[in-house]
């Protein structure tokens, strides 16, 4: 059973399943843009256009572009200019949800905090040895 929720797109309320985020009228606007798009990248000068060029040449929201490399309906190997913005910095990726940098970076951050946790943990678990000044 799903449930009721309003359509981003358009505002009206429909009933979600899981399969789209949006109402029927707008996810049929959205194939309509996406045939518009699909039909412009086929052509083999397109193929490396840019997503601003094809903003420009399809009149699609930038947005759309993104959600559907993000879901896989249009394949970065097959057109190497398209991705979506990473969740960090903005850069367009084409994997994850993060770029190769902010990858890295949150790496090297999880190492130094590994690092700081095993050296509290063994000064913690060592004995404290007290030495007496005798004189």
């Amino acid at each position: 059973m799903g449930e009721l929720k309003n359509c981003p797109t358009c505002g009206e309320f429909f009933n979600y399943t899981g399969l789209r985020e949006v109402c029927n009228p707008c996810a049929m606007n959205e194939e309509k843009q996406y045939e518009i798009v699909y039909r412009f990248l086929r052509k083999r000068e397109n193929r490396a256009a840019t997503v601003e060029r094809i903003v420009e040449a399809t009149g699609v929201e930038e947005s759309l572009l993104h959600k559907w490399v993000r879901k896989g309906r249009l394949q970065p190997a097959m057109f190497p200019n398209l991705g979506y913005p990473c969740d960090s910095c903005g850069k367009l990726t084409q994997v994850g949800k993060l770029c190769g940098k902010c990858t890295q970076e949150l790496k090297s951050g999880l190492r130094q905090f590994d690092a700081a946790k095993e050296f509290r943990d063994k000064v913690n678990n060592q004995e404290a040895v007290y030495y007496k000044d005798q004189k």
